[in-house]
């Protein structure tokens, strides 16, 4: 799953890129970072269930939810990196369907252009993450699904965080 990982990084950081969300040098931000095992583990349930449907949102929603722990994380990390399970208290401000509104309304605070801005960037991220995994031809069901599955997630998750940095004015440049 590392290669499908690493492809999955590169399509994401180009196409980002290109719409001038992320910055070359992408963030390190290990207290995010951290918190990605048990944010998988507990979205697991929600996200399976739901990718059979709707395979783009159970998909989109990991680039909301790094998104908003980064903004947890600038916040007030103090009182967030205490908190258990984040996914958990994400989903049921608003619970998992509208768990997106609830991220861009409350935990970003956009208005109405830039929300709706944002959930075409996370929709058509979340499409090509979709397009790359069936085009592996992975037996639907089968561990390795699984495994691709979280692979994409985890870069999704990643690439919200990324972006969500640049967007409080972290920008990662080369020193010296």
């Amino acid at each position: 799953m590392e290669k499908l990982e690493e492809t999955i990084n590169e399509e994401l950081k180009r196409f980002l890129l290109s719409k001038g969300e992320i910055d070359e040098h992408l963030p390190q931000c290990p207290d995010v970072e951290s918190k990605w095992e048990t944010i998988a583990q507990a979205y697991m349930p929600d996200g399976i269930r739901e990718f059979q449907n709707y395979p783009v949102a159970s998909l989109g929603w990991m680039m909301y939810i790094g998104m908003a722990i980064a903004s947890m994380w600038d916040k007030d990390w103090e009182i967030y990196s205490q908190f258990p399970d984040l996914y958990t208290y994400l989903r049921d401000k608003r619970g998992y369907d509208n768990m997106d509104e609830y991220i861009r309304e409350e935990e970003l605070k956009l208005d109405n252009k830039a929300s709706a801005d944002l959930e075409s960037l996370a929709s058509e991220c979340a499409a090509r993450v979709h397009s790359t995994l069936m085009h592996q031809h992975i037996e639907p069901g089968t561990r390795e699904a699984f495994f691709a599955y979280v692979a994409c997630l985890h870069q999704l998750y990643l690439m919200g965080a990324a972006v969500q940095l640049k967007r409080m004015g972290y920008h990662m440049t080369k020193i010296g």
